[in-house]
């Protein structure tokens, strides 16, 4: 495509976008299980209020925009106090968890080469991290070491404390991790870092803005959050659980001289006057942060209890459901909204492929087959027929060996 000598008609732009929109997954209609977290039509309504109050802003200059940086204050705030973060925390708004979790790494690198000369660091977690903390090693020139997993999809201790060694400049743990949906040991995997003044970072990306209204509803929850001695940073996504628009996460350190000593960026050697940014973006959109400022203070700690019970609901149908269907189990035992499950009797991947005939977006993973779900307050309404649909798929799919047949 190229540039247009004579601009197109606003009208023809939107009818044009219209029709290519068709063709992307019916998130509104619940039939996805991850990238967007369906709510309700009310949350949707603020949200999009939020988000076209602020277009245009720029949060990069809070002089500039002071409206901005008290409601980034405020949404940080309102994320330590659910993570039960200590007085004398700090902490800053990223655009997602990846953000987050680069920040988080880059921090631990630099304080283990303040206060423990680490020259040349390893990042040590578990085999089910999310690919963030790889990124960030690959970005930050540190050394991936990977925890094997134990038999309940965990982290392996004994492997852990193996792997933690002089180098070591951050040790990391799920809550819960993305592809099997259970939380890492996180107090003996703090602990191990302590011992050594290594950091900890707890990976709440996803149980964040869930875990502790899953915790209010009376369900069972490990420990994962700043209660734990020696978790040092934490990373929690309100633009999944929180329900606001992409791109919002939070970062959080126990220390706020260590936001400020090992994330913060401050530069003066230009002509262009102080710069000074606390993570990876310089211009950074305005829309994310007051849309989650208002959904925050929409929802409050009732909205948010509410939606967790519809979201545990759903997911006892659904796996109630799954387990009922010959040859299917749910690996593991996740702890939260966030799970997979596989067949003994069919081809998952096939399954799949049948599932997407009927208009279910359903993540495939490997290590092993498996079809991966993360459940929202939406998707209460599609139980039945999702189960409906996900017998007939395992009833009509092939095996494992026919697939290998299809492709040698």
């Amino acid at each position: 495509m190229e540039l247009p000598k004579v601009g197109v008609p606003r009208a023809a732009l939107l009818d044009e976008m219209k029709t290519r929109k068709q063709q992307d997954a019916d998130w509104h209609g619940a039939r996805t299980f991850s990238l967007v977290y369906p709510a309700n039509d009310e949350v949707d309504a603020l949200l999009a209020d939020a988000n076209n109050l602020y277009l245009y802003e720029n949060a990069l200059n809070p002089l500039r925009f002071p409206s901005l940086r008290q409601m980034e204050l405020d949404v940080v705030d309102m994320t330590a106090g659910l993570l039960h973060a200590p007085t004398g925390y700090g902490g800053c708004m990223t655009s997602g968890g990846t953000e987050s979790i680069i920040m988080a790494v880059l921090a631990a690198r630099e304080r283990a080469r303040a206060e423990r000369g680490v020259e040349q660091p390893t990042l040590v977690a578990p085999y089910s991290a999310h690919p963030a903390f790889a990124k960030a090693a690959k970005y930050g020139g540190l050394e991936l070491v990977q925890v094997p997993l134990d038999d309940h999809h965990r982290a392996d201790l004994a492997a852990a404390e193996r792997l933690i060694d002089e180098r070591t400049a951050l040790v990391v743990g799920s809550a819960p991790n993305y592809p099997f949906g259970t939380v890492d040991p996180i107090p003996q995997l703090a602990g191990l870092a302590a011992a050594r003044g290594i950091s900890f970072h707890t990976d709440s990306c996803l149980g964040g803005f869930l875990f502790p209204f899953w915790e209010k509803l009376g369900e069972p929850v490990p420990p994962f959050d700043f209660r734990v001695e020696g978790v040092t940073t934490m990373s929690a996504d309100v633009h999944k659980y929180g329900y606001t628009t992409k791109g919002a996460s939070v970062v959080l350190h126990r220390d706020e001289e260590h936001l400020k000593k090992y994330q913060r960026f401050l530069y003066t050697g230009w002509p262009g006057g102080l710069y000074l940014s606390f993570a990876m973006a310089g211009a950074r959109p305005a829309a994310p942060i007051a849309a989650a400022w208002a959904i925050l203070r929409h929802l409050g700690e009732e909205g948010y209890v509410k939606l967790a019970g519809e979201i545990r609901d759903a997911v006892r149908g659904f796996q109630a459901g799954i387990r009922a269907i010959p040859g299917m189990r749910i690996i593991g035992e996740p702890e939260m909204s966030v799970f997979s499950f596989t067949s003994d009797a069919a081809d998952p991947l096939a399954i799949g492929d049948k599932m997407d005939e009927r208009g279910w977006c359903l993540d495939r993973q490997n290590d092993p087959d498996a079809l991966h779900m993360m459940v929202s307050p939406k998707h209460l309404t599609v139980v039945d027929a999702f189960l409906a649909d996900l017998r007939w798929a395992a009833e009509t799919a092939g095996t494992a060996s026919d697939r290998s047949a299809r492709y040698s």
